[in-house]
């Protein structure tokens, strides 16, 4: 425990902003305990009654075998994590990853602890999709996992663990396996929550392909409209992307490495969790080609829309053309015009016009340009 104090007393001036350069923590202090959700005692996969700070439930539990402390924190500050930091003796680079939030997915593991980093997914539903509607909301939650001890981070409205609380106090015999089944736990509820925002995501993708290849879509301005919905679409789908992806490692790691802060029972559960998790990764992938798909066909469409109407444009100015011409030559007002003396020549010339014009809207009609 002193060469880790050492080490991270040498690392600590490195940091920016010297973000922990001091860790002095009070139990008492109240600007701590505004960022504590919950901090409760596990003996043999049941928590106790007492109501202790985390400095005395680390005390605690080191003194008695089998118990571990679980604490969770909802947006700490530097200021606030600070005490509990020192205490728990937590690398000084991973806590600068929870306080200061917006990391990727991944697994970081120091002596003697692992520092893990999920992000969580929540769908936000809506009435209609729009070309700026908010499909996906994205939150994080990092878990530091010891010997005796899990502390949970929480960043964002969303991935509350309340409930996963208490469904684990419900399982003590799953809860008795220590921080590694809290892990799993926490792991497992981050994926499942994939799951439920991929069916989500995918009944708005088919929305937006039914819309796109529709036979009534109502002309330019809804094809407009479906270029501006897909777009946003694949932003809110890379986002997806960008949870899901570098998570898988992670879990490989978790489910296949063995780690003596990880219990052997509870590795086998991690790989059903990264078995799920590489299944949302492929559909998250696959959403990605299939927008990439309609987009183009939406492009297209546009672009043939716009040829027919050159189409009709250009043919209505071929048949307005013949009038034009005609009535231009004979607005030269020259003495000797063909018929300009003749009592019939006036119809004639209408007639004739009449008759160009409808050969050439015929011609055009034939082949499909009106």
């Amino acid at each position: 425990m002193s060469m880790i104090r050492d080490l991270r007393a040498a690392v600590r001036p490195a940091l920016r902003r010297g973000a922990h350069k001091s860790f002095t923590y009070d139990a008492t202090r109240t600007d701590t305990a505004s960022a504590v959700v919950d901090c409760a005692v596990y003996r043999e996969g049941r928590r106790t009654d007492e109501q202790l700070s985390p400095a005395e439930a680390l005390r605690r539990v080191r003194s008695e075998d089998g118990a571990f402390v679980w604490i969770g924190l909802h947006e700490p500050t530097e200021q606030e994590f600070s005490g509990i930091a020192q205490e728990y003796g937590l690398h000084p680079l991973a806590v600068e990853d929870a306080v200061h939030a917006h990391q990727r997915p991944k697994l970081e593991r120091y002596d003697d602890s692992l520092f893990t980093v999920f992000k969580t997914i929540h769908y936000v539903e809506h009435a209609e999709l729009t070309a700026t509607s908010e499909v996906v909301e994205t939150g994080e939650v990092m878990c530091f996992t010891g010997r005796d001890y899990v502390i949970t981070v929480r960043h964002g409205g969303q991935g509350s663990l309340r409930a996963l609380r208490h469904r684990l106090q419900d399982d003590p015999e799953l809860l008795a396996k220590g921080p590694s089944a809290v892990l799993h736990a926490i792991a497992d509820q981050t994926v499942d929550g994939y799951l439920a925002v991929a069916d989500a995501v995918q009944d708005d993708i088919d929305e937006v392909e039914i819309a796109v290849f529709s036979d009534t879509m109502g002309g330019n301005r809804r094809r407009t409209g479906d270029a501006g919905r897909i777009y946003q679409l694949k932003r809110e789908v890379l986002e997806f992307k960008r949870a899901v992806s570098p998570l898988l490692r992670p879990m490989q790691q978790l489910s296949e490495r063995p780690m003596r802060l990880v219990d052997p029972d509870i590795q086998n559960y991690f790989r059903d969790v990264a078995d799920h998790l590489a299944r949302v990764n492929e559909q998250v992938l696959g959403f990605d080609d299939l927008l990439n798909s309609i987009l183009q066909a939406n492009l297209a469409q546009a672009t043939v829309a716009q040829n027919e109407d050159m189409r009709k444009i250009t043919s209505w100015a071929a048949i307005f053309a013949v009038p034009t011409m005609i009535a231009g030559i004979y607005g030269m007002n020259f003495d000797h015009m063909p018929e300009t003396k003749w009592e019939y020549g006036y119809p004639m010339v209408l007639a004739l016009t009449a008759g160009i014009c409808f050969a050439i809207h015929r011609g055009f009609k034939r082949n499909g340009w009106l």
